[in-house]
């Protein structure tokens, strides 16, 4: 039944069919399906499948448009019912996509699940620029910059990130945390980060791990 379901929320986000999105995801509500299992294997499901179909020039930019706007709908209708596990106090992060790449649904499901878990983040978007990282974080008074890519070609904006921080005295203030589909701990490691995550689940328990003494 569960593996049905997400198969409703996966197909409905690839037909573009905004109203069964929010109609199933209505129902695995209802039916007391985890919700990050529904956002996670249902609708972002859904989007990389349109992603692919996208590749293979089935699909063009407002086909992609009209599918996250269908998986978007389904995450609002979710979100609410994400288990709260509460840090004891709101620590700040920006996050967002590094410059050059598109590709956001990995943060958005990162961003969406730092934030059931009680950080306060900033959403910087997608194709930002290495200097524009540092220069929200401190705007926001953050704690947290959480860099995202999908693409090799962009990976040394991540340490471009890194290097700014040592060059400007405020390495140490910032906790980094990188993510995406061709990063991986040696290279977190290689450019300075301070932490990996392969998930969205896994970066919410690095991002508490690195700051346990302060929750």
């Amino acid at each position: 039944m569960e593996e049905e379901l997400l198969k409703k929320l996966s197909d409905s986000v690839v037909n573009m069919d905004e109203e069964g999105a929010v109609r199933y995801s209505q129902q695995a509500v209802a039916e007391k399906l985890d919700s990050y299992t529904a956002i996670d294997k249902g609708l972002a499901s859904g989007m990389e499948r349109a992603g692919q179909l996208f590749d293979e020039e089935e699909y063009f930019v407002p086909e992609l448009i009209i599918c996250s706007d269908a998986m978007n709908a389904g995450i609002d209708v979710l979100k609410p019912h994400l288990k709260q596990e509460g840090a004891k106090k709101k620590l700040k992060g920006v996050i967002g996509v590094v410059e050059g790449d598109t590709h956001d649904i990995g943060k958005n499901l990162v961003k969406i699940m730092l934030e059931s878990s009680g950080f306060d983040i900033v959403d910087l978007g997608r194709d930002v620029p290495p200097a524009d990282f540092v220069d929200k974080a401190v705007e926001a008074d953050a704690r947290f910059i959480l860099l995202s890519t999908l693409m090799t070609t962009t990976m040394d904006n991540m340490a471009e990130v890194v290097r700014i921080l040592q060059q400007n005295g405020s390495r140490e203030r910032f906790k980094v945390v990188v993510g995406g589909g061709p990063i991986n701990q040696a290279f977190a490691d290689r450019i300075g980060a301070d932490g990996y995550a392969k998930n969205a689940n896994e970066a919410v328990k690095v991002c508490r791990e690195l700051v346990a003494a302060e929750l």
